[in-house]
């Protein structure tokens, strides 16, 4: 009886750890989506009370997902070599410190430089979660996490919204945006503990990785001064300063490629680059990313200042959106990319043009008289067309790359990902506040108008994608 009990004792107790080492990581993952959506909601009235204006808007945003695109591949390389569990706890640590400075900021500058370092934390969190799993879990533990990922940081991607909206309107103990931050002081202590307790030790990491720093420098400056030169610029006028910025940033990028063509150890591998199914794929996801993450950032913005409707009835009336992206991005990858191909991702593309068309037809009949009730139909119609597309260029452009070239390329989409949210969100509201000298309706109108002509530019880029996505 002993010989046949033990065993199975081991068993349960190694598969209720491997279950709470998937949900620790499932934490870290949905900390990073909240955080990076909840300041869509949130941005107008962090504004309105801590100052900043029209620049904070701006930045609450981009600030974030700039530092997240930076370092990812950075975080996942350190991870290799220094450890995985280590990285992780510096990463959540981290995080939550800086979440905890972001929620007691005094002023729109230790704000904004709170949620840099919330993004530089989270890309040395976020990639150690998958290579833990990989080393810890069977074939069958890992099916079952994957398919569990999806639902639950799509189920994120509406949290964070909703979320500020709520606790935004509710004022909990007065502190109005605050507690939005500062409820990550609570989940990031817990999954600390957690993380001490049950994650494998590995301090064994390959000490031979090489992380290339002066690449990841170069790109960071490259980002950040496109960024500041474009948001001061648009903000307080072409200046000097916001010209040379943006100079610094072009010139900053040139010595970037230069140093992917030439490094040992580059960020990205180079026979990527000469591939034009992967190359084409990720023009397609810088374009058509930065144009959809701006859009949903200023439709918030627009229904709150253009409507004016309450922080969380802007974030009930956004949710037909996040319900098509949930939605579509389940079919998606639940077996339509695996037959569609590259043809998923334009008709994706094709079905988001539509959806903007639709609000853009709306608001220029209705102005800013529109009801929640009349976007719904058309929001759902631009999640559907997002999520059809966003999920599903990484995985086709990555069809023709070679299984020694996986890792750099899906790293290196996950960082133009965000590092085009960041472009996004700032270049689409900028225009959007630029237009709004003749009322907001117009200034959504033009909005909406430049996505249109950037989604519309990317539809033959994606028939020189793989015509089938990756296997595996």
């Amino acid at each position: 009886m002993t010989i046949l009990t033990e065993p199975a004792v081991r068993t349960g107790r190694s598969s209720r750890l491997m279950w709470a080492i998937l949900a620790l990581v499932i934490l870290a993952d949905a900390l990073d989506v909240i955080d990076a959506t909840v300041t869509n909601i949130a941005a107008p009235t962090i504004a309105a009370e801590l100052g900043g204006g029209v620049s904070l808007v701006k930045w609450l945003g981009p600030a974030y997902m700039l530092a997240m695109g930076v370092l990812l591949v950075v975080g996942g390389r350190l991870g290799d070599k220094f450890g995985q569990r280590r990285l992780f706890l510096i990463g959540m640590g981290g995080f939550t410190l800086a979440s905890a400075v972001a929620g007691f900021s005094p002023d729109p500058t230790l704000l904004v430089i709170a949620r840099v370092a919330q993004g530089a934390f989270g890309a040395l969190l976020i990639p150690q979660g998958m290579a833990i799993m990989t080393k810890a879990f069977d074939r069958e533990m890992l099916a079952k996490a994957f398919g569990l990922f999806g639902p639950i940081l799509g189920l994120s991607s509406v949290a964070g919204p909703v979320l500020a909206g709520f606790i935004i309107s509710a004022d909990l103990f007065g502190l109005s945006w605050r507690p939005i931050f500062l409820l990550n002081i609570v989940l990031g202590v817990a999954g600390m503990i957690l993380a001490v307790r049950i994650l494998p030790r590995d301090d064994d990491g390959d000490r031979s990785t090489v992380v290339d720093g002066w690449g990841s420098g170069v790109l960071g400056i490259a980002m950040l001064g496109l960024l500041y030169g474009l948001i001061q610029g648009s903000t307080n006028g072409w200046g000097v300063i916001s010209i040379a910025s943006m100079v610094i940033g072009v010139l900053s990028f040139a010595a970037f490629a230069y140093r992917q063509r030439t490094a040992t150890h580059p960020l990205i591998t180079p026979s990527l680059l000469k591939n034009r199914g992967f190359t084409s794929g990720l023009l397609v996801c810088l374009v058509a990313v930065a144009a959809g993450t701006g859009l949903l950032f200023v439709l918030s913005l627009f229904l709150q200042e253009g409507l004016q409707v309450s922080p969380k009835n802007a974030s009930l009336g956004l949710m037909p959106l996040t319900l098509g992206l949930v939605a579509a991005g389940f079919a998606a990858m639940g077996g339509l990319v695996a037959k569609l191909g590259r043809r998923l991702v334009f008709i994706g593309l094709v079905i988001d043009i539509v959806g903007c068309g639709w609000v853009l037809a709306l608001v220029a009949h209705s102005g800013t008289t529109l009801s929640l009730w009349a976007l719904a139909p058309a929001f759902f119609v631009i999640g559907v067309g997002i999520s059809l597309s966003f999920a599903t260029i990484p995985v086709v452009a990555l069809g023709t790359a070679k299984p020694e070239e996986a890792g750099s390329a899906s790293g290196s989409f996950s960082s133009i990902q965000q590092l085009a949210s960041a472009i996004g969100s700032a270049a689409v509201t900028s225009i959007f506040f630029r237009a709004t000298t003749p009322g907001l309706a117009h200034a959504m109108e033009i909005t909406l108008i430049v996505v249109l002509a950037l989604t519309a530019l990317t539809l033959p880029l994606v028939t020189l994608m793989p015509r089938q996505a990756a296997e595996d």
